[in-house]
């Protein structure tokens, strides 16, 4: 019984880690939480994460990261660089599994390679 209700409204597990993160994330110092905030949207977009419990992840882990270096006094570019794109392209290819491009290069490799063997 539990199969339908979690389609209907979600793992109940998954809810609870994402109401932690969203007030991690609101409990951060002005700026951080600004900067985490613009960092979140970008990887949301660029990201394209197929599975919830790995973007939850990778939100949990940007959101420790930044809270550690609020902590320490590290300013935002000690956490960023001074290119934030490539910080967030960075981090985020430690989720590359299972982003929905991955499945794609996968399925255009392997659809190469049955053209490439046929007659």
């Amino acid at each position: 019984m539990t199969g339908w209700v979690e389609k209907v409204v979600g793992n109940a597990g998954d809810k609870r880690r994402w109401k932690q993160y969203r007030a991690r994330a609101e409990a951060l110092p002005a700026g951080y939480r600004e900067a985490q905030q613009a960092l979140e949207r970008y990887l949301t977009r660029y990201g394209a994460i197929t599975k919830g419990d790995t973007f939850v992840t990778m939100l949990e882990d940007l959101v420790e990261l930044i809270e550690q270096g609020a902590a320490d006094g590290t300013a935002l570019r000690g956490i960023v660089g001074e290119d934030p794109v490539a910080f967030a392209e960075d981090f985020l290819a430690n989720y590359a599994e299972d982003q929905w491009i991955s499945k794609e290069r996968a399925r255009l490799a392997e659809a190469i390679d049955r053209a490439a063997g046929a007659p």
